[in-house]
């Protein structure tokens, strides 16, 4: 695997200073996996190496004697976390000038003989040098030491006091997210996607979007953390990056499991596929449930958005405190994400876009309660009029086609009838004020 020059000197023991690429290693950032170049590609901007040696000296390098006193010599009681790579514990620094109080951080101890988590210690600490935005976690510092006891490498996180989105989603233990937590955490999760796919001078493809890396603050604000798996996005002239498969089963997008090419629409699936999991308090993957839940996305499919039972899918555990219409919005939305064709997904600006209206509307609602009734009704009489003119199509049947249309133009006579009703009681509320 390719290392970092300085990673190469055996010396006993050796602290580590910013990390710098010699110029082959640029090849795993700048694009040399990148196909189908066009003939009249403009100039590529400036990739994360050139970003990092501008950005990444903010970042603060520790000792492993000061994380090892942080950590209490990386003590149990302490760790919060353990992943394929690596343990995260619970940490207390000093600030840089060494005055003040100490601040809690999380810290990430790699294993010492993952190869393939150095490469990933190694991608994070490029790019969260670089980017900056309030939904992406911020990276404090690193270690980086060589010793006669082998390789440590270790990175100093905030610390987000709230744990995991996966962890309050699927964590019977602890209180159900409220509907406008779920509705805000999507949202800011959205807008961290979008900073990193369009508002960054190179495109920044995150390639492991999930439940367990939207990080929830005091607050509950998300923020993306685990960057292992970024890449640089293709740049002008390209369509995708051709590059290995990585990423998380039930998350990644099946144009790249297939081909390998990488997109930041392969971000946006991802996306959807939390938007579900949001919705229904269920992983995307659940073994020990029936043969046709197991899948996710494959049960969802069995309650259209527009359709009577959608409500069936819901978390349960938000006992009916949510928005139908809102989350009907929501589940197509997702869907939209889930579009076969990487092409028609929706940019995650756009998807930032419509959560905003959905939210908007959602807080609407809330003054207008009698509204929701009336739109629940309406959409239950368009679902109506529509299955039955697919039956009657079917069976050619004119004479029953005009029974059932009969009876439909009753239900819509029943909602006009409420509309009038809730009109008179207004009308009645304002003349007695």
């Amino acid at each position: 695997m390719k290392c970092f020059y300085y990673f190469k000197d055996k010396s006993k023991c050796k602290q580590r200073s910013a990390p710098e690429l010699k110029e082959q290693e640029n090849l795993e950032f700048s694009g040399a996996e990148r196909v189908t170049k066009s003939s009249c590609s403009s100039a590529s901007p400036r990739g994360i190496p050139e970003l990092y040696e501008e950005k990444g000296h903010s970042l603060r390098v520790f000792s492993f004697t000061e994380l090892k006193r942080a950590t209490s010599d990386f003590s149990r009681l302490l760790k919060i976390g353990e992943g394929g790579f690596g343990s995260v514990f619970k940490g207390s620094i000093k600030p840089v000038d060494g005055n003040g109080n100490p601040v809690i951080v999380a810290i990430k101890r790699l294993n010492k003989d993952a190869l393939q988590g150095h490469k990933q210690w190694l991608t994070e600490v490029q790019f969260l040098g670089v980017v900056e935005h309030p939904n992406l976690v911020k990276l404090i510092g690193y270690c980086a030491l060589d010793d006669e006891r082998g390789m440590q490498r270790l990175l100093v996180y905030e610390y987000m006091p709230n744990k995991s989105l996966e962890f309050h989603l699927f964590n019977k233990a602890y209180d159900p997210l409220p509907w406008k937590t779920r509705l805000e955490i999507a949202l800011g999760a959205a807008q961290g996607l979008s900073y990193l796919h369009e508002e960054l001078e190179i495109q920044v493809i995150y390639r492991d979007f999930k439940a367990s890396n939207v990080l929830l603050d005091e607050d509950f604000k998300p923020k993306l953390s685990d960057f292992g798996l970024a890449r640089e996005g293709p740049v002008a002239g390209d369509t995708h990056v051709s590059t290995a498969v990585m990423g998380t089963y039930g998350y990644a997008a099946p144009d790249y499991i297939e081909t390998g090419h990488l997109t930041a629409k392969s971000d946006v699936w991802s996306f959807g596929v939390v938007l579900y999991e949001i919705l229904t308090g269920r992983r995307s993957m659940e073994r020990n449930r029936p043969k046709t839940e197991k899948k996710l996305l494959d049960w969802v499919k069995q309650y259209h958005p527009g359709s009577k039972k959608f409500d069936m899918i819901m978390d349960p555990r938000l006992q009916g405190e949510y928005s139908i219409n809102a989350a009907r919005k929501i589940a197509k939305l997702a869907d939209h994400c889930l579009r076969k064709s990487a092409k028609d997904r929706p940019t995650m600006s756009l998807v930032v876009e419509r959560l905003k209206q959905i939210i908007q509307d959602s807080v609407e609602e809330q003054h207008h309660p009698a509204d929701d009734d009336e739109k629940s009704m309406d959409i239950s009489v368009n679902d109506a009029i529509e299955a039955e003119y697919h039956k009657a199509n079917e069976s050619g049947s004119t004479e029953m086609w005009k029974r059932r249309m009969e009876h439909l133009a009753k239900l819509g006579e029943h909602v006009e009838s409420a509309s009038r009703k809730r009109f008179m009681i207004l009308q009645r509320a304002n003349v007695s004020t």
